[in-house]
Parts: C-alpha cells; sequence; structure tokens
C-alpha cells in the first residue's frame, strides 16, 4: 500500500483494528510501508482519543462497554470545531502555550500538519498527546507543584518558567466567561494562566458557547488579555457583539461535517 497522510493512516488503523480485534505494531508497519516508531506514534494518538487500547507491541479494540457508559472520555462536535478553528490560527515555526483542559487537549489533534512548533504545556496529558504527533514538536513543559484539581502543574516554579520564555500564542480555557469582565474559573490558583498570558503576543480563549454568561467568582483573566475568543456556533449574536466591544475578535466555529 502506498504511503497516506497521517490523518488517512490513523482513519485506516481504527478501521483494521475493528475487523481484527487486535493488532501489532510490526504488522500495521508492514501493511501502511513507514516506519515501527511511526506506527506507535499513530497508536498513542489514537488512544489519547479514546479509540483504542495499546498493549505490549501493539493494540486492541476499545470494548464497547467503555465507549457506550463513558461520555466523559468522548469529545463533543462543540470541542471539535472549536479545535479546528483555534489550529487556523497557528502558524508553521510558531511558539505556543497550551493550557490543560479539555478543550484545550482536542487543539493537539489538529496540529499534525503543523511544522517546526515549539509547544509549552504544563499538562502531563497534552505533553503524551504532542509526542504522538507527526512531525513531533520540541515539547516543553512547565514543570511545578501538581494540582490534582486541574490535573495540571502550577505554583511559583511553572510561573519562573513560562517568564523566561517569549510566546507567540496562549490557548487556554476557561469554566465561564463574564460578558463584562473576561474569563472566570472555579480554580483559585489563577496566578499562572496570567504569567501564560503575560508571556504570550496573542492570547486565545477555547470555550463552548453553553459557557458564556456563567458568572464564577473567580475573574482570571480580564478582556483586557485576551486577543481573541473561539466558540461555538451556538453564541447569540448580541453577546457576540458585546464581547467584540471590549476589543477582543470572536470567532464561531461552525460544526465539522
Amino acid at each position: 500500500m502506498s504511503k497516506r497522510n497521517t490523518q488517512q493512516r490513523r482513519h485506516l488503523i481504527v478501521t483494521m483494528l475493528n475487523e481484527l480485534g487486535e493488532i501489532s505494531v510490526d504488522q500495521v508497519a508492514r501493511e501502511f510501508e513507514t516506519s515501527e516508531v511511526t506506527i506507535r506514534k499513530d497508536l498513542a494518538a489514537l488512544e489519547a482519543s479514546g479509540l483504542l487500547l495499546r498493549r505490549y507491541g501493539g493494540a486492541v479494540a476499545m470494548p464497547k462497554e467503555v465507549i457506550s457508559d463513558d461520555p466523559a472520555h468522548t469529545v463533543s462536535p462543540f470541542k471539535l470545531a472549536i479545535a479546528a478553528a483555534a489550529a487556523a490560527q497557528i502558524r508553521d515555526h510558531q511558539r505556543i502555550v497550551i493550557d490543560s483542559g479539555r478543550t484545550t487537549a482536542a487543539l493537539i489533534g489538529q496540529l499534525g500538519n503543523k511544522r517546526g512548533l515549539v509547544v509549552m504545556t504544563n499538562s502531563l496529558s497534552c505533553a503524551e498527546a504532542l509526542r504522538a504527533l507527526e512531525p513531533e514538536p520540541t515539547i516543553l513543559m512547565t514543570g511545578g507543584t501538581w494540582d490534582p484539581h486541574s490535573e495540571s502543574f502550577q505554583g511559583q516554579v511553572a510561573e519562573q518558567v513560562l517568564r523566561s520564555y517569549d510566546f507567540d500564542q496562549l490557548f487556554i480555557g476557561a469554566d465561564g466567561i463574564d460578558v463584562e469582565r473576561g474569563t472566570t474559573t472555579f480554580n483559585e490558583l489563577i496566578g499562572l494562566s496570567r504569567v501564560m498570558a503575560g508571556s504570550s503576543r496573542e492570547v486565545n480563549v477555547m470555550v463552548e458557547a453553553d459557557k458564556i454568561g456563567r458568572r464564577i467568582p473567580n475573574l482570571e483573566l480580564p478582556w483586557q488579555q485576551v486577543t481573541r475568543l473561539i466558540t461555538d456556533q451556538r453564541l447569540d449574536d448580541a453577546i457576540k457583539q458585546q464581547i467584540e466591544l471590549q476589543g477582543v475578535q470572536v470567532i464561531c466555529a461552525p460544526i465539522q461535517d
């Protein structure tokens, strides 16, 4: 079989696995005429997306009961649309920060065609997903103190590391959006988010439309620190205009077919 691009190959790997139930790395490498290193990256990326389970030397199909009973591991079409719109803002060879979170994590799967990226993250799961990309970007970790609530590194060490870099773009989520003030969060550890924003030329907030208008006590990023709000097509036009009056670009991503 001739070589195919990464997304096509990964789609065919899932099809092959669903037919056979189990596959080995060397078997798939021969089938797609590529290296075992590339196939291991494919399997890691597909596992991160909840499409299979890796086993020593290969992978097995995801059990049906896991797929149907664990919606927390599925990515909504709104998150996928937001991720695609966010990826469109990224150019080759940029230096970016990806904060922890399910919406921001969806962005990683859209970066496979980007070249020469340098990516900083405070999330172990994001770092693992980045390792599965082809080509693999240069990956930087903040380090710091592990916060089980946000499943990310936080604290003074992480802040010091970020301050020593200069980034083109930050991609960050939010628990809620106060239309008048900015992004809000339940987490009281907001220092790192502000350092991330201060270290980046552009700040992209990725959030589903149903979180816009939710007022949560902790203001994370005021509108003055936000360049762009990337949300989905459900956002009301009147609210969109209100946010734009704050000097923020608003992108309402359509659901992908």
